[in-house]
């Protein structure tokens, strides 16, 4: 890793839409190891140290350091990457550099998810006491401190507390001075990207009117508190952080009823939907949100491809059903009646030749119907 970019590391596929995910003050990137790897299904997830941090080198800031010089790694990392525009979700001084990118750099954002964190930080002064107590005597007071500070009574996760052990002082200070300068209240209202906003009830460094007053300012906001939750809500509440970043950051349900439509046609739908009832609404639920709301989302595969294997897999299994309903989603995703059937005829070879019959069959008379309302 070169000691120019942040330390970091990528989960999911490259042609994922891109998430980048910034740690706390005193953590690495283990703050999202329970939500990085759930979000990766859907999303190319980078998460980042920190200058002096994990793997980030302590030489990246120094003194007098700005929340602007941060944003301004970040962006190096995600050019380095290949990532031109991408979602982003940052927990107290990662989320202040998200701020920072929605002000100054929208265009790179997709969306923003600010978690316990502030437009400010309670002013300057115990910012600057706090950069010079480390400066002289070093983290380990902040170490004794760390459970109360990030997290609710009884709960803590060793992780993060060797984090803070291990950080580099005059790093961590450099990230201190970022703080004590921050303060972006007066501009919020400027800030147009899709933005989700999530407190902890429990949080005493950054509590939940921190967040409700990003909320108030920023048009179209949402505000998601969680109860129980402390400072460091992705380590303690990574359930419910989960939930909360999965419906701001699109797919689910709704998107996935969006492409079922493109795919399969409004009138199947209408009718899948009319015939739903409270015995089934639950699996009907589950194809929106996971077959078209992640699988056929994922751009990794064209919808041309999808059909191909959907076609193959059907014919494997003998759901002629299914396949008739598919052979026409295929038509619309732009496979011709010479690709479908060059497709069912590779199903002859390997999957035998009765399933391919009866396939054919079903296709023809699938087809044969298309024509007749197109003359």
């Amino acid at each position: 890793m070169t000691e120019k970019l942040l330390n970091h590391r990528a989960e999911g596929a490259t042609s994922a839409p891109p998430l980048l995910l910034g740690p706390s003050l005193g953590t690495s990137y283990a703050l999202w190891d329970t939500v990085a790897p759930e979000l990766s299904i859907s999303r190319r997830v980078v998460r980042w140290d920190l200058p002096g941090h994990g793997g980030s080198a302590p030489g990246l800031i120094g003194p007098g350091a700005t929340v602007g010089d941060l944003a301004g790694l970040v962006l190096a990392l995600a050019d380095s990457l290949g990532i031109d525009r991408f979602a982003y979700a940052g927990v107290s001084l990662g989320g202040a550099v998200g701020l920072h990118l929605a002000l100054h750099h929208p265009d790179r954002l997709t969306s923003l998810a600010v978690i316990c964190s502030s437009a400010h930080f309670n002013g300057a002064k115990p910012w600057e006491e706090r950069a010079e107590r480390v400066r002289r005597e070093g983290l380990d007071f902040l170490v004794e401190s760390a459970d109360a500070r990030w997290f609710t009574p009884g709960f803590t996760v060793p992780q993060l507390v060797r984090d803070q052990a291990e950080a580099d002082p005059g790093a961590y200070a450099a990230c201190c001075d970022a703080l004590a300068a921050f303060d972006l209240r007066d501009r919020l209202a400027e800030i147009s990207v899709p933005t989700l906003l999530i407190a902890g009830r429990e949080d005493k460094a950054t509590p939940p009117p921190h967040l409700r007053e990003i909320a108030d300012a920023v048009a179209g906001s949402t505000l998601v508190e969680l109860p129980g939750a402390g400072h460091l809500a992705p380590a303690q509440c990574p359930a419910a952080v989960l939930t909360a970043l999965r419906a701001h950051l699109g797919g689910g349900p709704e998107r996935g009823m969006a492409v079922r439509r493109e795919v399969l046609g409004d009138p199947h739908v209408d009718r899948a939907q009319a015939r739903q009832t409270p015995f089934t609404a639950r699996f009907q639920d589950f194809i929106s949100r996971y077959a078209w709301g992640e699988i056929w989302t994922d751009p990794t595969l064209s919808r041309r491809e999808r059909s191909m294997i959907t076609l193959t897999a059907l014919v494997a299994h003998g759901h002629y059903d299914e396949l008739a309903m598919h052979v026409r989603a295929a038509r619309r995703n732009g496979l011709t009646p010479e690709e479908i059937g060059a497709v069912l005829l590779q199903t002859a070879v390997y999957c035998g030749v009765p399933a391919a019959n009866s396939a054919f069959a079903t296709a023809q008379r699938v087809l044969a119907e298309e024509d007749g309302q197109g003359g």
